[in-house]
């Protein structure tokens, strides 16, 4: 008894220090989001060049999770994490000491710079990985849901900080140093999680041997990826910090009032992400992915038509307020339909197509911007996204998962 309880305290000891690390990186990525576009405007960049270190940012982080699916079995997680912590903060200290277009653009592509709301970084497939090990089936989409629930609290929360370089500016900092000294509190919290990390326990012997990759789900996986990529190809049409641009140059939004926007809307995910889990206890994982996902990408191309800006933020609202729920339920249900063994492989191998279709559209949406078509990229999402929930809804429905 006495080792059960033991074991049970360490799983829930690891789900704490996981869920802590992505509240600390999702608050960065929070104001970091909003005032990319703002830093890169300041340095003298245009909505093109915008777009496109939107994409190299993604475009990076895609081909890291795919060497980590590929080869990352050859070292622990933890170890893992923690490179990938250290990278956080080299990459904060890059952007803020840089101003030239090239240089930026090698770091955003090496680097963990996230300008989307969601986490499509490194970081993803590990946390997963041990989120996965440590909770039992039976709580695994509670356990997801709070993993995302921390990553849309402290994003919202964070979204608030892009109100500091006005701020800052109001009391004579040069505004081009106030937003640098923002990239540099990016760093600094990409240190903070690598002392979360540094936690974890050692691997036993055992845990750190070889895996199989995909074995028996390989089909069902590589069907669910190729989905995933069609609604990750669409989300990066409009990331964050593009949805912020587009707010910027059609409605002349102030950072501050960005930064509140996206502080309402985080908090609306954050809470709708709390009720996937209940919905979808009810009505199952795919059906509550198709069924809140729809109505929000609805919403979407109603808001990108808007005449007024108080009803297209009230359509973002509504938006938002349904747009997350499936991403616990996702999560969960790729865990749930593929091996034990297969679990690491199966959440890289899922999340490597989404991160690269997401890395090729920010690019597209900075070129249609500064070509002044900037209600399209708004309207491509949406539909993309619908024609995806019916294709998932289609093959997937009668799968059920494994336990």
């Amino acid at each position: 008894m006495a080792a059960r309880s033991a074991t049970r305290l360490g799983a829930a000891d690891m789900t704490s220090l996981v869920l802590a690390a992505r509240g600390l990186r999702a608050f960065a990525d929070g104001f970091i989001a909003v005032l990319l576009p703002a830093y890169l405007l300041a340095l003298g960049l245009g909505t093109l060049e915008v777009g496109l270190i939107s994409t190299a940012t993604l475009l990076g982080s895609a081909l890291a999770t795919l060497a980590v699916g590929r080869w990352g079995h050859r070292f622990s997680i933890r170890r893992l994490l923690l490179a990938a912590a250290l990278l956080m903060a080299a990459t904060g200290v890059g952007f803020a000491s840089l101003s030239s277009w090239w240089p930026l653009l090698v770091v955003a592509f090496v680097g963990t710079l996230n300008p989307s709301g969601g986490d499509v970084s490194v970081f993803l497939p590990l946390d997963h990985t041990v989120l996965a090990a440590a909770a039992p089936a039976q709580s695994r989409t509670s356990v997801f849901a709070r993993y995302s629930f921390a990553g849309s609290l402290f994003g919202a929360v964070g979204a608030l900080g892009a109100a500091v370089p006005e701020w800052l500016a109001a009391c004579d900092m040069p505004m081009l140093d106030a937003l640098r000294a923002m990239f540099l509190l990016y760093g600094a919290i990409g240190l903070a999680v690598w002392a979360l990390y540094l936690r974890l326990p050692d691997p036993r012997a055992e845990e750190t041997k070889p895996v199989a990759a995909l074995g028996p789900s390989r089909g069902i996986v590589w069907r669910l990826a190729g989905l995933f990529s069609v609604d990750s190809f669409a989300g990066g049409l409009v990331v964050n910090s593009l949805l912020a641009l587009w707010l910027f140059e059609r409605f002349g939004m102030s950072l501050t009032a960005a930064g509140a926007f996206f502080f309402w809307t985080g908090l609306l995910s954050a809470t709708s992400q709390l009720a996937a889990p209940i919905l979808a206890l009810r009505i199952g994982l795919i059906n509550t992915m198709v069924f809140t996902h729809i109505p929000s990408s609805l919403c979407l191309i109603l808001a990108a038509l808007a005449p007024t800006v108080e009803l297209a933020l009230g359509l973002l609202l509504a938006r938002s307020a349904l747009s997350q729920m499936d991403v616990p339920t996702r999560s969960a249900y790729v865990m749930a339909v593929v091996t034990p063994a297969e679990r690491p492989a199966a959440a890289s191998f899922t999340a490597v197509p989404r991160s690269l279709a997401s890395a090729i559209s920010p690019s597209l949406t900075g070129a249609m911007f500064a070509a002044g078509a900037m209600a399209t990229p708004l309207v491509m999402c949406g539909v993309l996204k619908i024609a995806y929930d019916l294709a998932l809804y289609a093959a997937f429905r009668r799968l059920q998962p494994r336990g």
